[in-house]
């Protein structure tokens, strides 16, 4: 099965949580980052996280915890960082705290492979 779209080449900044299922339907694969502005692991991780929007077939979608709290919530999201891996709608990979690029390149190309 596959999208219609192509990945963006930047991360998705997610604006409305109702379209948090759009986005993950969207794409074939989607790295979820949960994150909030005040995190210094978050800031860390930035750079790898839009290499990933960049150099991967993966859509990457950034959700700012203080802004969409029910939606971490809802995904058990208690640290942050927190991403999620999704393939073909499905969470496949649950990964809590900051990682490498290559981490999340490994992460997000295992769905797929």
């Amino acid at each position: 099965m596959s999208s219609t779209e192509a990945a963006p080449a930047e991360p998705i900044q997610l604006a409305d949580t109702d379209a948090f299922d759009a986005h993950v339907d969207d794409h074939d694969v989607v790295l979820v980052d949960f994150y909030a502005d005040w995190c210094g692991p978050c800031q860390m991780m930035e750079p790898a996280v839009e290499a990933v929007a960049a150099d991967t077939e993966a859509a990457v979608l950034k959700v700012d915890v203080d802004e969409h709290q029910s939606l971490a919530g809802e995904y058990g999201v208690q640290g942050i960082p927190t991403l999620l891996v999704f393939a073909d709608g499905e969470l496949v990979e649950q990964m809590v705290g900051a990682q490498t690029e290559e981490a999340l390149t490994e992460a997000v190309a295992g769905p797929s492979a």
